[in-house]
């Protein structure tokens, strides 16, 4: 089927009251952006549903990017006839005759929010449903959980009839829930950290931090393809990346061992929360997992928070490994987690690093280190870029994690 149209529907966003049309207008102007590839397409966003006209764009396509989309809750595509009976007959039969297997079951459902139209809803469902009787042999009616539902919404521009109902990323509108920034690395954890913030309506910005020449450029680019995964949720994503080699040098030089993690973590939150002071962001994010790795301990945490006040959400944090992964694969960043590109948390990392640092000693041993200094410095190396749903930064020449197994 060639189809016209695609008709959402919003979920969620019908219980918002009062705040419901601001929600809805976030979700078309998410939905606009990650849909940028196709000029053709037009966005409409009424206060029951959306209306997505295709005007000759691949329907398959724009389906695969709206199921991304959070604050969808379900689509049907569509197919838009003139307001004329035997024109919607044939179309109507056409339509289930494409989805027919013999012993299946159908009804008619028919909405009606041009309420001149020559029929009401019960006289055009009995008129599709007896032609359809009569044209397709072994069909049979069934109004509950039939096999194929063909929905038909009359309106003053057109008849609009869809079979297939298809179920979207439900959640919120990335942008309604105020803006957080993402510390993100080229792990696992991070993206899927963000994918769930992103998921409750936040409006993300990402923070990664790179280190040349002990980080690679692959490895830059491995985070800002990363943030490209996750834009197609909602739209274009800001990344934020800071130089961090100073830093870690110095912190290498000067800090014990056991405390090196700890140390440099608090300068990566401590520039975190400058970036999100001067970004005004209300929180900052980041995959961190209760007892995933050593400086993933209750005490870790207690000793890096200390440098901010901000709030710190960790949304994988009761999530073991497994779970993580099985997210991670479920919205594509997986196999692009795993490419060995080394970030800059692994680098200079200690063998035997503190699980329980104390926070006394950890202030201790930064209070020796030019703090100020070095944060200006890497505050004033940020760059700042804009990065859309699905853009790529590694080249196909680059080198997949299977030719490392």
């Amino acid at each position: 089927m060639e189809y016209t149209e695609i008709m959402v529907r919003y979920g969620e966003l019908s219980t918002k009251g009062k705040n419901r049309r601001s929600f809805i207008d976030r979700l078309a102007f998410n939905t606009r952006a990650v849909l940028h590839d196709f000029a053709q397409v037009v966005v409409k966003a009424q206060r029951d549903r959306m209306h997505i006209q295709l005007n000759g764009a691949d329907s398959h396509q724009v389906m695969e990017q709206l199921q991304q989309v959070f604050g969808i809750q379900n689509f049907s595509p569509s197919i838009r006839v003139e307001r004329e009976l035997e024109t919607v007959k044939t179309t109507a039969l056409a339509m289930i005759k494409e989805k027919f297997q013999p012993g299946m079951t159908f009804k008619i459902n028919t909405r009606r929010s041009d309420h001149d139209f020559q029929l009401d809803t019960n006289q055009m469902n009995d008129l599709l449903g007896g032609y359809i009787l009569d044209n397709l042999p072994g069909i049979k009616v069934k109004m509950k959980n039939p096999d194929l539902t063909l929905r038909v919404e009359i309106r003053k521009n057109g008849i609009f009839l869809s079979g297939e109902t298809i179920q979207g990323a439900g959640g919120l509108p990335v942008g309604t829930a105020g803006k957080g920034l993402l510390m993100i690395s080229g792990g696992i954890d991070s993206p899927v950290a963000g994918y769930l913030a992103l998921k409750r309506g936040v409006d993300l910005e990402m923070v990664h931090f790179f280190s040349p020449p002990y980080t690679s450029e692959q490895a830059l680019h491995k985070a800002q393809e990363l943030t490209g995964k996750l834009a197609a949720f909602g739209g274009s994503i800001k990344f934020i990346q800071v130089p961090f080699t100073e830093i870690q040098e110095t912190v290498k030089h000067d800090v014990p061992e056991g405390y090196l993690m700890t140390v440099q973590r608090r300068f990566m939150l401590r520039i975190a929360a400058a970036i999100a002071q001067k970004r005004e962001a209300l929180a900052i994010f980041n995959g961190e997992s209760l007892g995933q790795v050593a400086s993933q301990t209750l005490e870790s945490m207690v000793a890096i928070n200390d440098v901010t006040n901000l709030p710190i959400l960790r949304p994988v944090v009761s999530l073991d490994k497994n779970e993580i992964i099985e997210i991670a694969e479920k919205i594509g960043t997986f196999d692009l987690s795993i490419m060995p590109f080394e970030d800059c948390c692994t680098i200079f990392a200690p063998p035997a690093p503190k699980t329980k640092p104390r926070l006394d000693r950890a202030r201790n041993y930064e209070s020796r280190l030019d703090v100020a200094g070095l944060m200006q410095r890497a505050l004033a190396g940020i760059k700042i870029t804009e990065i859309k749903a699905g853009e790529k930064f590694l080249t196909e020449e680059q080198p997949s994690f299977a030719q490392f197994l």
